[in-house]
């Protein structure tokens, strides 16, 4: 995952974004695409982190540290969906 956001970050992935994958030209234009990376890299990094937080207290079998871990993907996902479509808009 880490070599995937820095795959990203450097500008070879941006064909893995999707949304930006499958816009037009006049769209992808009002988009500020270095900022779109680093927040799509961003999300994937914290989101990696959190999927791994009840292998990293070594609590695996644990429902509560899944549970945990699966609500904040999606709060990271949320969050990263909001500040791509508006922190990453070109004015």
């Amino acid at each position: 995952m880490i070599i995937l956001a820095a795959v990203i970050v450097i500008g070879k992935g941006d064909w893995l974004i999707a949304g930006y994958n499958t816009a037009s030209e006049q769209e992808k234009q009002q988009v500020n695409i270095k900022r779109l990376r680093m927040v799509i890299a961003t999300i994937i990094v914290l989101a990696m982190l959190a999927i791994d937080i009840p292998f990293l207290i070594d609590q695996e079998d644990n429902v509560t540290a899944i549970v945990l871990s699966a609500a904040i993907v999606v709060t990271i996902s949320v969050t990263g969906v909001i500040v791509a479509n508006t922190w990453c808009k070109k004015k």
